[in-house]
């Protein structure tokens, strides 16, 4: 098989895999809900009490937007201080990346304070 090839295979396989995975954890939870509904337990457990949470929006775009000045904190790094790639990438993605997701926390927890 040539390279090309067996990209493609290894990407559909995990496109499958991850498909596969969220289409278990849907369906077993909806039968658990299907269940303990037919049990006649009350319905409101379904629904979140922590209304104050920010949209997960906010989350994903702070990690993604940390993610992006991790790749380009790193390419400066590598470029003008000499850092081997793999250690400047990775290393700047996941500081900035957690970073953004602390300041995330913290914004959420200020604004459940208030309510």
């Amino acid at each position: 098989m040539s390279g090309t090839s067996m990209n493609v295979i290894i990407s559909l396989g995990a496109f499958a895999g991850i498909f596969g995975i969220l289409y278990v954890f849907m369906m077993t939870r909806h039968r658990e809900r299907i269940a303990m509904i037919e049990k006649g337990v009350d319905a409101s457990i379904f629904v979140g009490k922590n209304n104050h949470s920010l949209s997960p929006t906010l989350k994903f775009g702070m990690l993604f937007v940390g993610i992006a000045l991790g790749l380009i904190i790193g390419s400066l790094l590598h470029d003008y201080y000499y850092f081997s790639k793999a250690t400047a990438f990775m290393s700047m993605i996941f500081l900035f990346g957690g970073l953004s997701l602390i300041i995330n926390f913290l914004i959420e927890r200020k604004l459940g304070s208030k309510e």
